[in-house]
């Protein structure tokens, strides 16, 4: 009766009646909690099946744990996975922060110095970390939080005592910025939307890995990416992007971690983006 069942479990069992031996073998050995499925919703017919199919493929047999957006406007689709689940930002957080700058800049209708310019275009272009730090301190919390609060980034945590490395960020946060960056609002300026998109678009060639694996031809591409290794949950490695051209205008968010190398979690973002840019291509 007793036969494969813990020492631990029969002890407990013999302690408090074998009436309720069954309930406690079985709370020994919980079933595995589901995997989160990929859900996806289009206006164009055929997509979110396709796109559910291809990205869930793409990860089928991959390490880590991962997160996925997707959003174009031009056939109003939208795919997510773990889509508020948080991770370590590492260098993705710069678009945030140069974000915040030139919102900060336009409420006292102000241009960016030159100074602030050149910071800027070093930290999204080559990710430079020291210019980030600077800008950081310079905007201190008060006006990240400000930033974060009127752009709907609620889920977004900023880094504390400097580590702005470890902002806490979502594929749901990152999406909004993305969409702000991409279309008119009342958040950021034309100019200010402009201007980040620009940097992105001239990101070194060193670090235009991730979302733009696969982009079709004659398609305009903004990129930033992130990689940061810890002692815990390995190494994190992010892209995010802004795609349009060939009758789409897209957005697209892939967060890992617990990747064992940066060139595996690269591999897991570019497996994702090639059946993206490919999917929606065809649509």
């Amino acid at each position: 009766m007793t036969s494969g069942i813990s020492r631990r479990a029969r002890v407990l069992a013999a302690a408090v009646g074998t009436g309720v031996l069954v309930p406690l073998v079985a709370a020994a050995t919980p079933a595995a909690a589901a995997a989160p499925a990929v859900t996806c919703t289009s206006a164009k017919a055929g997509l979110a099946t396709k796109l559910k199919k291809d990205i869930t493929a793409a990860l089928a047999t991959r390490k880590g744990t991962v997160a996925v957006g997707i959003y174009d406007r031009s056939t109003n689709t939208t795919c997510t996975l773990r889509a508020s689940s948080a991770y370590d930002s590492a260098s993705v957080v710069k678009v945030t922060v140069l974000a915040t700058l030139l919102w900060d800049a336009k409420k006292t209708n102000r241009y960016l110095t030159d100074r602030e310019n050149t910071l800027a275009k070093a930290m999204i272009t080559k990710s430079d970390n020291a210019a980030t730090s600077t800008l950081w301190k310079q905007l201190g919390m008060t006006k990240i939080k400000n930033f974060l609060k009127a752009a709907g980034m609620t889920q977004t945590k900023p880094g504390a005592n400097g580590y702005w490395g470890l902002t806490q960020i979502t594929v749901t946060d990152e999406q909004k910025l993305l969409k702000l960056l991409t279309a008119k609002n009342a958040v950021l300026s034309d100019n200010s939307r402009a201007y980040i998109v620009k940097l992105m678009g001239q990101v070194v060639s060193s670090q235009r890995w991730g979302t733009p694996y696969g982009v079709p031809s004659g398609v305009t591409v903004a990129v930033k990416n992130g990689w940061l290794q810890r002692s815990t949950n390995g190494w994190r490695v992010h892209s995010v992007g802004a795609f349009k051209g060939g009758g789409h205008d897209y957005v697209m968010t892939v967060l890992t971690h617990g990747n064992s190398t940066m060139n595996y979690g690269i591999a897991t973002i570019q497996a994702v983006a090639k059946v993206i840019h490919r999917d929606l291509a065809a649509s």
